[in-house]
């Protein structure tokens, strides 16, 4: 780990230069909102920010993506087989990304990448990307990260940090993609100890802004039962709509469906995102529904991050506190609040 020194003013020429080599996204704001893009020579990045309205899970898991085609013209030499649709991988560097959506693919990597399971689309964008961390001076008041494992400058999943010191980035290098990424971005002017005093001063007083938090030491021993049947749960789903809003926004929700498209006899196999909110989310073919009411879609999002995620991985809960479904849910159903009941039952 290393940390070196840049003038703000110079960061737009650092990545016209790792433009060479890599696929540069980084955060521009359009209509009022931010999203992460492609760099372009203009320099459109934008890091005045505090959040994305959207994580940038999308960009190793897309929304809608095309993983297979197939041909149903029996005459034609390919007919009926299924064939991976082909894709690029190129090398990328995500800048500017939080630590709490950084933290998020390291979550979402278990369902992913693990010894059973590997989903090559995301295997192959993971090992092509590099992640460029901008840490959190001023945390939003929905923010709860500190209370979830993660932090406003959490350094989990990063390749690099980047300490916003007014005129200069204190940039530090996490892994040896990032110091190969600070070597080819040329950036190697050592940092004094005055800025190296003000960065940890910074990462000290960010985190004293979280002002909310959420208990999650008992949430471990809990017993999946007794939660389920909690009394509770009429009173978290009475205002819910289904709309699905928390689940899109969530950096580390990851359900997904399947559909064929066909047009003639070319047809395409296509992921999109799912929701649990969503009342076809669970529909079998035969016409049944495990989860009919809208009460018992409510508890499978809750119960699926503070309670099936901790006993079957062991490392946590399935949230990295970064409040967007706090934020934007058109009801107000917070899950700070659900914390607190399943946490206290």
């Amino acid at each position: 780990m290393s940390d070196k020194i840049i003038k703000k003013e110079e960061l737009t020429n650092i990545l016209k230069a790792l433009k060479e080599t890599y696929e540069v996204i980084a955060p521009v704001k359009e209509n009022g909102f931010y999203s992460f893009k492609p760099f372009k020579d203009g320099g459109n990045i934008d890091l005045n920010f505090t959040n994305t309205r959207l994580s940038p899970k999308s960009l190793l898991f897309p929304q809608s993506e095309r993983i297979f085609e197939f041909n149903l013209d029996e005459k034609s030499k390919d007919g009926y087989i299924v064939k991976e649709h082909p894709k690029d991988y190129p090398p990328s560097v995500i800048v500017g990304i939080r630590p709490c959506d950084a933290k998020a693919f390291k979550l979402v990597n278990i369902n992913f990448d693990n010894p059973e399971f590997k989903d090559p689309w995301w295997v192959k964008r993971m090992e092509a990307m590099t992640f460029i961390g901008l840490g959190c001076n001023e945390p939003s008041s929905t923010c709860f990260c500190t209370s979830v494992g993660c932090g406003p400058f959490n350094e989990e999943s990063l390749d690099v940090m980047l300490f916003d010191l007014e005129e200069y980035f204190l940039v530090r290098a996490l892994t040896e993609k990032g110091e190969k990424l600070l070597k080819q971005g040329r950036v190697d002017k050592d940092v004094d100890e005055g800025l190296q005093k003000k960065a940890d001063e910074l990462r000290i007083k960010a985190e004293k802004k979280i002002s909310s938090s959420v208990p999650t030491d008992k949430l471990k021993e809990k017993k999946i039962n007794d939660l389920f049947n909690a009394p509770f749960w009429d009173d978290v789903a009475f205002a819910c709509i289904n709309c699905g809003t928390c689940t899109f926004l969530c950096p580390t929700c990851w359900c997904f469906d399947i559909q064929d498209e066909v047009t003639k006899t070319v047809g395409d196999r296509i992921r999109n995102w799912d929701s649990c909110m969503f009342p076809l989310f669970t529909l079998h073919a035969s016409g049944h529904n495990p989860r009919p009411e809208k009460v018992q879609r409510v508890r499978q999002r809750f119960m699926h991050k503070l309670n099936y995620y901790v006993d079957k991985y062991n490392t946590g809960v399935a949230c990295v506190g970064c409040g967007r479904c706090v934020k934007y849910c058109p009801v107000n159903v917070d899950i700070r609040e659900v914390f607190s009941l399943m946490n206290g039952l």
